[in-house]
């Protein structure tokens, strides 16, 4: 079976997924990997917003929430 790739702004409330890459440059990039969320981290996603932003997940233990905008920069797999 073929895993699909995506990015963790796509991914439904419920699901677990495992981060694959860290997309974008600088600061951005660097403040997503100090959150947890670096190549192979499990990420459930807990609960979205109304209009989706901010997306709150559980990621090594702890709760996190990202900016839709954020979470496009992470590519995930399903697990």
């Amino acid at each position: 079976m073929q895993k699909e790739d995506f990015r963790l702004n796509q991914v439904r409330v419920g699901r677990t997924v495992r981060v694959v890459r860290v997309h974008g440059e600088g600061a951005l990039r660097q403040r997503i990997l100090d959150m947890g969320l670096t190549k192979n981290a499990e990420v459930k996603v807990l609960k979205m917003a109304p209009f989706g932003d901010p997306i709150e997940m559980t990621v090594r233990g702890f709760e996190l929430s990202l900016r839709k905008a954020e979470a496009a920069c992470v590519e995930v797999e399903s697990i």
